[in-house]
């Protein structure tokens, strides 16, 4: 008789426990951001035991939440934060992209079938194809209408 073995429901990343290698990881970035002037040294103190009582990764995620990657100047904070919100704006919306999928899809199955068509017969079958250019045109201006009032509300 097989013993059936309790699987271990799937845990976050956020509880599961920290090892000390990642406990002095944390203690290093905070040492960084003490070095140039982010935490005072009463802070920097604080921060540094708890993350060495820390049990679990959220734990440690808490102690560096506040502060940019080492390094970093407030203006590349800005600069970068700015760049990301442009490239949110640049992205098209999830439908949208499965609506040019399925027309690209449409589009690429036409055009093969026509060649075939027109390798077999002659090259004097008519072009039909062409005609998914009217909902791929009506497609184009929605999109460009879409990301039109993304950009003006971003």
């Amino acid at each position: 008789m097989a013993k059936d073995v309790a699987r271990r429901p799937e845990q976050r990343v956020e509880t599961m426990r920290a090892s000390d290698t990642d406990r002095q990881q944390i203690a290093d970035r905070l040492k960084s951001a003490l070095d140039e002037g982010r935490l005072s040294l009463a802070e920097y103190d604080d921060r540094v035991r708890d993350a060495y009582a820390a049990r679990t990764y959220a734990d440690l995620l808490e102690l560096t939440a506040d502060l940019p990657q080492p390094g970093l100047s407030a203006t590349e904070v800005s600069a970068r934060q700015a760049a990301e919100a442009r490239r949110a704006a640049r992205r098209m919306p999830t439908a949208l992209m499965v609506l040019w999928t399925v027309w690209g899809a449409l589009a690429a199955v036409n055009v093969a079938v026509w060649l075939i068509v027109a390798v077999t017969v002659g090259l004097d079958v008519y072009v039909w194809p062409v005609w998914l250019l009217v909902p791929g045109a009506a497609l184009g201006v929605v999109t460009a209408g879409v990301q039109g009032i993304r950009r003006r509300r971003g």
